[in-house]
């Protein structure tokens, strides 16, 4: 099975996070014809224990909670009657709520985050929640028990808005340890999921998937929907040929 990762999707902001509403679209369309479209949820049962998933599946997800999701993902989603999951920082949906100020690149206006209102619109709608932390810190510079109390708190806060239980944990920029792995078990997540950018260990915390980015075209995304592009990525030879290519420019270019 392959996992899709979006973050955000707008038609102004230039930035590898952001996909143009007309480039999902497509992505929508081409993902309609070609695969087996399924939420994480109804997927979840058929994990193994390695973390591999079924073959010719393919499920969407949302990290930081944006609130383009809202004016310019969720229309083309019901469109394509396309199941997704979107990851929300839940500090964002408390009374004092939380700037975004865990972008590399941010534009010049202030990005903006999905409200309670939107939330719960979105929800009625068919899409799916699940925690991307309480403040979208790098759980692998936090302790043990700073990272279990933020995770804690997330699902806390989630629960309160949702209504219903909140399992499933997308870790803030993929990245994760063993602390951060058994910090999320004890939370209360049966899953969670990562975005490998080479080998990494594969479990039911720490289940991979594709990031997608602006520059994605439409061959980037048949190969990212493959379950290949995921083996690949995660396996020790990509890390091997990585680094070989690195030191190949090194030694070509000084």
């Amino acid at each position: 099975m392959s996992i899709l990762c979006y973050h955000e999707v707008d038609p102004a902001w230039r930035s590898p996070l952001a996909v143009s509403p007309d480039r999902f679209a497509r992505h929508c369309a081409w993902l309609s014809r070609h695969r087996r479209m399924i939420s994480l949820e109804d997927a979840l049962p058929a994990l193994d224990g390695s973390g591999r998933w079924p073959r010719r599946l393919t499920a969407l997800s949302f990290d930081d909670g944006f609130a383009g999701l809202y004016r310019h993902a969720l229309p083309i989603l019901l469109r394509y009657r396309l199941p997704a999951t979107v990851f929300i920082v839940a500090q964002t949906l408390t009374s004092g709520g939380r700037a975004v100020d865990w972008v590399d690149d941010p534009p010049s206006w202030p990005l903006k985050t999905l409200n309670r209102e939107q939330v719960l619109e979105m929800r009625a709608a068919g899409v799916s929640f699940g925690s991307h932390s309480f403040s979208h810190r790098d759980l692998t510079t936090l302790t043990e028990e700073e990272c279990e109390h933020d995770l804690r708190t997330s699902r806390k806060v989630l629960e309160a808005v949702l209504g219903d239980a909140v399992r499933l944990l997308a870790y803030p920029r993929g990245r994760h340890n063993e602390s951060v792995r058994l910090a999320a078990a004890r939370a209360g997540f049966t899953h969670a999921f990562a975005l490998p950018d080479g080998p990494e260990p594969i479990g039911p915390h720490a289940v991979p998937r594709a990031g997608v980015w602006s520059g994605d075209g439409d061959m980037a995304l048949r190969v990212k929907s493959t379950d290949a592009y995921i083996t690949l990525r995660t396996s020790p030879f990509f890390g091997i040929a990585r680094t070989a290519r690195k030191h190949l420019r090194r030694h070509q270019y000084g």
